[in-house]
């Protein structure tokens, strides 16, 4: 294991306070959250946009970024994060 700093950009039909992505986080192949960075606004005209996240102990072996959404929740897709 050793830390490191993870980006990620997410692109998000945001419409404002009622319907946002409002958080991403890191998963390994087994579902072990690893991480997670919350969004605290819309980003109605910033698309894609880009947040980073520090996490002290980044285990070897695949891991997954799963984005969230504050209507619909946990995406029940996540995509393999390349390093």
């Amino acid at each position: 294991m050793s830390g490191g700093r993870v980006s990620v950009t997410l692109a998000h039909p945001d419409t404002g306070w009622d319907h946002y992505a409002d958080g991403w986080r890191i998963e390994t192949e087994d579902g072990t959250i690893i991480g997670t960075r919350e969004l605290l606004h819309p980003h109605v005209e910033e698309q894609p946009f880009t947040r980073s996240l520090t996490v002290n102990d980044l285990p070897t072996g695949s891991l997954y970024i799963r984005a969230k959404c504050s209507v619909d929740g946990w995406s029940d897709t996540r995509v393999l994060l390349t390093r």
